[in-house]
């Protein structure tokens, strides 16, 4: 059995042809050197096999230098369509399966203009996919950049063409599986009375003393011309940042403080100031380490839920270094994003942008889940299945990265972990949206 190089449709058909009879083939996505251990293949056939998978892929090793790392890969589950999920750079593939699903597909469309994802997604409909948890082969190391410096890849704005396409693939695949949705309008305007302000800044905090202090302040310089406040859950701080909120007298700083005891994530936290009688009609988010990019971005943000009556709205963001220097890729827009197909979308790509914000009625009937990854990622999903999400394409915020963020240096083990979540929320929306389409045709 060989290895064949993907370039593109034609030219896998072409080579998978000329294996004549073999029942599996191994492709490989990338141009690093491969070497394969001596019972590579015998190991993969045989669990193709037995597991009847239309793709197979395992663990792997990097290699840089004379230091080998190990590189673990992750299952493939029902929502793991984003087109960046991580096979390793072989997978064996079920020959007749491969030829079946790529068979009206263009010749020359090529893998980074969507050919293998376009191909993996229509041969995983009704099919098994097998990650195997044993090392069987090293590659050599090309990518050396932390986790947080590949956070953005997916929207990096030189890859717009890449991004069009891959929409259009994955669109194709939702409406081969039932799962499109269409937004509906939720009508929110009008002062509701049971808010006692309009709006509310949202703030979860953990020990972030270097940081917090620049968050409060730029949440309570906005100018408006409605009442707000700013709702900050100290969320058990030991470094300082809960003794610096207590001493801060402003009426409009309202402070919840939990305990380690309580075992909140981030979601929990949100929450906790969601379904606090302060919590105003519209709920907008400020990260403990980030800055919103001037004092009107409240304002905005209001305006636009009102104008276009939505139940959430995302502003755009600037990646900058701590000192508010710009760093690549600059303004994440998710131009991505349109009225028509961002709601689909929104599910083949990592995250929705910041600011977030939601109207509070919806998140309170929704909740988030008690997590410090992904919860955002689950609630905008969410909401988007049945409400108009509303887009502000110029920078609102200015997310800061630096040493200290959460997401700066993970291991492969924590990517790992967070990719399986967000898969999983994946899963769980797209299941539902094919349900509810279902329920729809019946009726």
């Amino acid at each position: 059995m060989r290895i064949i190089r993907f370039k593109d449709i034609h030219s896998l058909r072409e080579e998978i042809l000329k294996g004549g009879l073999e029942q599996f083939a191994v492709i490989q996505l990338d141009d690093r050197s491969v070497t394969i251990d001596d019972n590579y293949f015998h190991r993969m056939e045989e669990i193709a096999s037995d597991a009847d998978s239309t793709i197979t892929y395992c663990h792997y090793r990097e290699k840089d230098g004379d230091k080998i790392t190990l590189h673990p890969v992750i299952d493939y589950q029902f929502g793991s369509v984003r087109d960046d999920f991580d096979f390793g750079p072989l997978v064996m593939l079920n020959v007749a399966d491969a030829l079946a699903s790529s068979e009206d597909m263009g010749d020359g469309r090529k893998m980074a203009d969507g050919g293998w994802y376009e191909l993996r997604l229509r041969m995983s409909i009704g099919k098994t996919i097998a990650a195997v948890p044993e090392y069987l082969y090293t590659v050599e190391k090309k990518d050396f950049r932390k986790s947080g410096a590949k956070q953005h890849d997916y929207v990096d704005p030189r890859q717009i063409s890449y991004q069009i396409e891959m929409e259009r693939v994955f669109t194709d695949f939702l409406i081969a599986t039932s799962g499109m949705v269409n937004p509906a309008i939720i009508d929110s305007k009008g002062d509701d009375p049971q808010f006692k302000v309009k709006a509310s800044i949202i703030i979860p905090v953990k020990n972030r003393v270097n940081t917090i202090k620049d968050a409060v302040n730029s949440a309570l310089s906005q100018a408006t011309d409605f009442a707000y406040n700013v709702i900050v859950v100290d969320n058990g701080s030991s470094d300082g940042t809960r003794e610096y909120l207590e001493q801060i007298d402003n009426p409009k700083l309202k402070l919840i403080k939990t305990e380690e005891t309580d075992n909140l994530g981030i979601g929990g936290c949100w929450n906790k100031a969601i379904l606090s009688e302060e919590c105003g009609k519209y709920a907008v988010q400020l990260d403990s380490d980030d800055i919103y990019s001037d004092e009107n971005t409240l304002a905005r943000i209001v305006k636009k839920f009102e104008d276009e009556d939505c139940g959430m709205v995302v502003g755009s963001y600037m990646l900058t270094d701590f000192n508010l220097n710009p760093i690549p890729p600059g303004l994440i827009d998710h131009k991505e994003w349109t009225d028509l197909n961002g709601a689909n979308n929104a599910l083949r790509i990592n995250g929705f942008g910041a600011p977030r914000a939601f109207y509070t009625p919806l998140v309170r009937n929704i909740l988030f889940p008690n997590v410090s990854y992904g919860e955002d990622y689950a609630m905008a999903l969410r909401i988007s299945r049945e409400y108009k999400v509303g887009r502000i394409y110029e920078p609102l915020y200015y997310c800061r990265r630096w040493d200290g963020n959460s997401d700066a240096d993970l291991s492969i083990e924590k990517v790992n972990e967070h990719n399986m979540y967000k898969d999983f929320i994946r899963s769980v929306e797209l299941i539902a949206r094919i349900r509810a389409n279902i329920r729809g045709y019946e009726n």
